[in-house]
C-alpha cells in the first residue's frame, strides 16, 4: 500500500490537482522541510505545516511561484521499507517572477499509514531555491578570498 499511495500522491501533485493531493494526507502530519526553518519572503511554501488542511495551499503556493509549463522535475527512484519510502529526484522549475531557472536534487521521506501520508520530510537544496526566487544569480556564492 505504500508504494501505491505514493506513486498517487506523486501522479496528483504532478498533476496540478491540489484538493486531491491533500486528500492523501492525514489530518495531522509530520512535516520538514529544510532551511529556512522559520520560512523567508522569497519562499514563502517553506514553513510549518500540521496535516492535510494546510497541504492544498502548500501546492499552490509552489505553483504560484513557478512557471508551471516549465517544470521539468523528475523522479529517479523510490525506495520502500514497510510504511516508509524514500523518492530521490531532482528539482526543475522557473521562477514565475524572475524567469530564473534553478535545479536541486531532492530526497522526500514519507510514511504512509493506513493508505495516507503522515509523515513528510523534503531535503533540497533550498538556498539555491532562496536565492532564484530572490532574483539572484545561482552561478557563483563563494566568498572572495
Amino acid at each position: 500500500m505504500t508504494r501505491e499511495t505514493v506513486e498517487e500522491l506523486l501522479r496528483r501533485i504532478g498533476a496540478g490537482d491540489h484538493d486531491r493531493t491533500a486528500e492523501l494526507f492525514a489530518d495531522r502530519i509530520d512535516w520538514q522541510l529544510n532551511w529556512p526553518a522559520q520560512g523567508h519572503p522569497s519562499v514563502p511554501w517553506i514553513r510549518p505545516r500540521a496535516g492535510r488542511g494546510d497541504m492544498a495551499e502548500h501546492f499552490r503556493m509552489l505553483d504560484a511561484c513557478h512557471v508551471p509549463e516549465k517544470n521539468g522535475t523528475s523522479v529517479t527512484r523510490i525506495l520502500v521499507d514497510g510504511d516508509d519510502a524514500v523518492v530521490l529526484g531532482e528539482i526543475a522549475q522557473t521562477v514565475r517572477a524572475t524567469g530564473e531557472a534553478y535545479t536541486s536534487a531532492f530526497a522526500l521521506h514519507l510514511t504512509v499509514e493506513n493508505g495516507l501520508v503522515t509523515r513528510y520530510h523534503i531535503y533540497e537544496d533550498s538556498l539555491t531555491i532562496a536565492r532564484a526566487l530572490a532574483d539572484e544569480t545561482t552561478a557563483d556564492h563563494t566568498p572572495s578570498a
